[in-house]
């Protein structure tokens, strides 16, 4: 009877491996600084143009200081942001022929951890999506109220919150350059996502593969 209960037991494996990785992609935040300057550099820009007329008079002063907000923000998201919150990396490299190439990397999977949690992904995404089609609202709003002066800086905007976002759109699909395919794919996986969180980062924390197009 002894003998049996032991055979019994032996066959039980208990694997909490899925629950541990569950758990950790559910974790709140666990790049906090990250998190909060993905979003401080293109809200602050934003808030800063749509307020400027109430701080100060001055053209120039609100120019300057819309557009080094947006060129901090084009800059940290491109080398930081991106990299930590959810893993990947891209730039354009011009070759010795004087043609450019786009340059994509994504960290490998790992069997232990994701890149990142849900809550960074969907902060960094949500960031990277909305800013842009603001800054395309201000663009029809000046153009119809005939602001000319403010023109530049809100093509400014959409180009370098455009860049950040085709970027990285193009890094997460694997360097596709069908625009058609590019926005099924990633509307596809974006709606996966909510649908199936736990199936859908990929990206891993074990070195970096790189994609050259």
């Amino acid at each position: 009877m002894k003998q049996a209960l032991v055979d019994d037991t032996e066959d039980v494996s208990l694997d909490f491996g899925n629950e541990e990785e569950l758990a950790f992609r559910k974790a709140k935040i666990r790049h906090p600084l990250a998190t909060f300057f993905h979003l401080f550099f293109r809200v602050s820009a934003i808030v800063t143009y749509v307020c400027c007329d109430w701080f100060s008079r001055s053209f120039v002063g609100c120019f300057v200081t819309v557009l080094l907000l947006l060129s901090f923000d084009f800059w940290s998201v491109k080398n930081v942001t991106g990299r930590l919150l959810v893993g990947l990396r891209w730039w354009n490299h011009i070759d010795e022929d004087g043609k450019g190439r786009w340059i994509f990397e994504a960290r490998k999977a790992s069997p232990q951890r994701s890149v990142a949690t849900e809550a960074e992904a969907r902060i960094f995404w949500l960031g990277l999506v909305i800013c842009p089609l603001i800054w395309t609202v201000f663009f029809f709003s000046t153009l119809f109220s005939l602001k000319l002066e403010w023109l530049a800086l809100v093509i400014a905007g959409i180009s370098l919150q455009a860049a950040n976002l085709y970027g990285y759109v193009l890094c997460k699909m694997g360097g596709e350059r069908d625009i058609s395919k590019i926005t099924a794919s990633f509307l596809s996986q974006m709606v996966f996502q909510t649908a199936s969180p736990r199936d859908f980062q990929k990206p891993g924390l074990k070195g970096l593969e790189i994609h050259k197009h």
